[in-house]
């Protein structure tokens, strides 16, 4: 699976708790053994490029291929760039290639991107093995988004309609018109799935779909925290539609192709406003971020 750089950089995220900052021990070998990789080979990539890809391999290996370290340890740690800290400036200007075999029968990472929890234990296995990574959770006041209704009536944009379509009952086994799973590939120009969610660069089109769901892309796109403050319940149909702040650049793998964006269509901000009634409200909150110690290039092998 590839991944445009700046994409790759904001595809994860993590969960927000409001309590008071506190600073917790986060060393994961005091909590019990945790599985690592059988083999794993690790070498700086010094092709130039800025294409990088995520493979997993049947067997529960992983290859990583052009990653920079900040980009690594934030698949491992479930993290969006942000919330890395004190991280070296060569973390992310050095990049690496691994290509690591499990010796468990792990899922393959899924398709989306998010790795499941067992390839990522093994990722933070071999980062404190090879590279030598000491960190610890911490809290810090940063800026976040807090998702509410635009309008003082509560009344939705023209492209966030409630859903007609009972998603919960169709996926266990109605015969609803959103079962099964989304086709293939790219969107066309008006596609939505009737159950789920599909994403492109300036683009959620989804159906039957609870505004919380939202709030993970919206986390991505505009790189902060996002809280759900809507009070929004039920289903609904989405179509948003707005011009990235970084255009997608750069050569695509084969037969990957990606929909027309109009380069002076509105941001995230004014299409969440005019097309689906939200806005974003900026303020400052508790976020947890993961504190780095210590980090040492590898050894290459």
């Amino acid at each position: 699976m590839n991944y445009g750089e700046n994409a790759m950089m904001r595809m994860l995220a993590a969960t927000l708790f409001v309590v008071s900052i506190v600073v917790t021990s986060w060393t994961l070998a005091a909590q019990g053994p945790r599985p690592s990789f059988e083999v794993a080979s690790v070498k700086p990539n010094n092709s130039g490029t800025n294409m990088i890809s995520i493979e997993g391999r049947p067997g529960g290996g992983m290859v990583f291929t052009n990653m920079p370290l900040r980009g690594i340890i934030n698949w491992a740690y479930d993290l969006q760039d942000f919330q890395l800290v004190d991280a070296p400036d060569w973390a992310a200007n050095e990049r690496f290639d691994i290509n690591a075999k499990a010796s468990v029968d792990a899922p393959v990472a899924p398709a989306a991107g998010r790795p499941d929890a067992q390839s990522r234990l093994m990722m933070q296995s071999l980062l404190e093995e090879r590279f030598k990574l000491t960190a610890h959770r911490d809290k810090r006041p940063l800026p976040i988004y807090n998702l509410v209704l635009a309008r003082a009536d509560g009344k939705p944009g023209p492209q966030l309609k409630p859903s007609s379509v009972d998603c919960n009952a169709d996926r266990s086994g109605g015969r609803g018109p959103g079962r099964g799973a989304p086709p293939p590939g790219p969107m066309a120009a008006g596609d939505r799935p009737a159950c789920g969610m599909m994403m492109s660069p300036g683009r959620i089109a989804a159906g039957g779909t609870p505004i919380s769901r939202l709030i993970l892309p919206l986390s991505n796109f505009t790189r902060r925290i996002v809280v759900d403050k809507t009070g929004l319940t039920g289903g609904f149909d989405i179509d948003l539609v707005w011009t990235p702040d970084q255009m997608p650049s750069g050569p695509l793998p084969p037969g990957v192709t990606l929909p027309a964006i109009d380069p002076n269509g509105p941001s995230i901000f004014t299409a969440l406003q005019e097309q689906l009634g939200l806005k974003l409200e900026s303020q400052t909150g508790p976020v947890d971020v993961l504190v780095v110690d210590r980090v040492e290039r590898p050894t290459p092998d």
